[in-house]
């Protein structure tokens, strides 16, 4: 069997070694004769697989005691109205900063519960850049501020968290999860869907300081309100049971490599090899100020939709596949999560050399 490159924004590749344990225990995990498919989420198995994946994501990013994990459901699309709907109780205001389509849809989305203030955006040069903020640019009454952390679509990252004062900062990690360390001090609560670099889609994973919990308004539906959930230890209803068992694999996966510290170093060694090419090629381009450019998805396009539409074509062919960029940026993108190894990203940079070699 032959595996393609899958430069897919998510649902992403999963690590191969993941991917065989995950086969190898698909009818019988760990002698119990069942499937994690099939077994009950009050089982002990499931138990020790649910407390399990807790355990080694707390050990791995450094997670306080004064700290919840949740694991959740919805997407992080729900979050979007969960987050106003638990914390903009205060003030009943809150701050964003928009960088790009899913930070926009979360200020859209919160607008409909209380006072939102876009702080700031980076909208007037197609999200190509992290607009920079003072801490006086933040209401000091206002309950939140948000941001999305990586932005998947137009691939920027803050290198440099906002300065928010005494207001909680809120981040969706969704595409930055567990590619390098995280002071997850720095914020009340980050989140993230698993689909990037966790495991398959299904599973949302919270991360929420304890002293923020308990101020949901009475109308949040029971699904959405942090404080049950916890109280419920993520067992309120049926979880993605088999997700949190991916989940845990690959956590396993990621300690046994050496934790984040090497997970960083390896993702950081992979984009050099993409940006270095992009910022000699003749032909390629990448589209995001290079300051800000994240490591885990690479936009670039070349000057022709025609050359970038044969491009994406030519490298799915050539078994490099999902390299086709969203449709509010045009052209290509490499999303280049920690399952993805260096081999890929060599396979794809000697195939745009070829490329360029071909077309110009």
């Amino acid at each position: 069997m032959s595996r393609v490159y899958n430069f897919s924004a998510g649902p992403s590749m999963l690590p191969e070694e993941v991917l065989r344990t995950a086969a190898a225990e698909m009818l019988d995990y760990h002698g119990c004769g069942q499937s994690v498919m099939e077994m009950s989420h009050r089982s002990r198995e499931f138990d020790d697989i649910v407390k399990s994946a807790e355990s080694l994501l707390r050990e791995i990013m450094n997670i306080p005691e004064n700290y919840k994990v949740l694991f959740l459901q919805g997407g992080a699309s729900a979050q979007f109205s969960a987050i106003p709907l638990n914390f903009m109780n205060g003030s009943g205001k809150a701050d964003y900063i928009i960088t790009g389509q899913w930070a926009k849809k979360a200020y859209q989305e919160a607008q409909k519960y209380g006072s939102v203030r876009a702080v700031a955006s980076s909208a007037d040069k197609t999200f190509s850049y992290i607009p920079k903020t003072k801490k006086e640019d933040f209401d000091p009454e206002t309950d939140y501020v948000y941001i999305c952390m990586n932005n998947t679509i137009y691939g920027t990252v803050y290198h440099e968290l906002p300065d928010t004062g005494d207001v909680p900062l809120i981040a969706d990690i969704s595409s930055c999860f567990l590619s390098e360390p995280l002071d997850v001090t720095r914020f009340g609560m980050v989140y993230g869907g698993a689909q990037k670099n966790v495991a398959p889609a299904g599973l949302v994973i919270a991360i929420i300081r304890e002293d923020l919990l308990g101020k949901a308004r009475e109308s949040t539906p029971t699904m959405m309100n942090y404080q049950i959930m916890a109280e419920n230890d993520s067992l309120y209803n049926t979880p993605p049971c088999y997700t949190i068992y991916i989940c845990k694999l690959v956590l396993e996966w990621i300690k046994n490599l050496g934790g984040l510290s090497v997970m960083k170093e390896r993702n950081e060694k992979k984009a050099k090899l993409l940006y270095d090419y992009l910022d000699s090629s003749k032909l390629f381009r990448g589209t995001v100020v290079p300051e800000d450019r994240s490591l885990m998805n690479v936009p670039f396009v070349t000057d022709s939709d025609e050359l970038n539409a044969k491009f994406v074509k030519e490298a799915k062919e050539a078994r490099l596949v999902n390299l086709k960029g969203h449709r509010s940026v045009g052209g290509m993108r490499a999303s280049i999560y920690n399952a993805m190894p260096c081999e890929g990203v060599e396979k794809l940079v000697e195939f745009m050399k070829k490329f360029e070699a071909e077309n110009l």
